[in-house]
């Protein structure tokens, strides 16, 4: 029983790790560029009452979106990041996370 956890726990890691790895940065920029950078900054600075994506980490903004896209409500931009999620795949969320992680820091 207890090999039987550790190797369905190993496997969740691995999944998890292939996942984030193959994860597309340059997508996610093009993305980004295109339709988060007019609230967010080009720069992902923030403006006026959009936050500042600086120094969040891949698995946040992974959870950030997933929730969007889910439909639920998390801040007072909800009404506006609701319907710019709602559309994006799994690949387009993991793409996002990976620019802007690795480039607003």
């Amino acid at each position: 029983m207890r090999k039987t956890v550790l190797c369905a726990v190993a496997a969740i890691l691995t999944i998890g790790t292939a996942h984030a790895q193959a994860a597309d940065a340059s997508a996610g920029k093009a993305m980004f560029e295109n339709s988060c950078a007019q609230c967010h900054g080009k720069q992902g600075q923030g403006m006026a009452s959009f936050p500042s994506l600086k120094g969040n980490e891949a698995e946040y903004i992974e959870s950030r979106l997933e929730t969007y896209r889910a439909g639920e409500k998390v801040g007072a931009n909800s009404g506006l990041m609701i319907p710019n999620a709602k559309d994006l795949s799994d690949d387009d969320i993991a793409n996002l996370a990976a620019y802007i992680s690795s480039s607003f820091k």
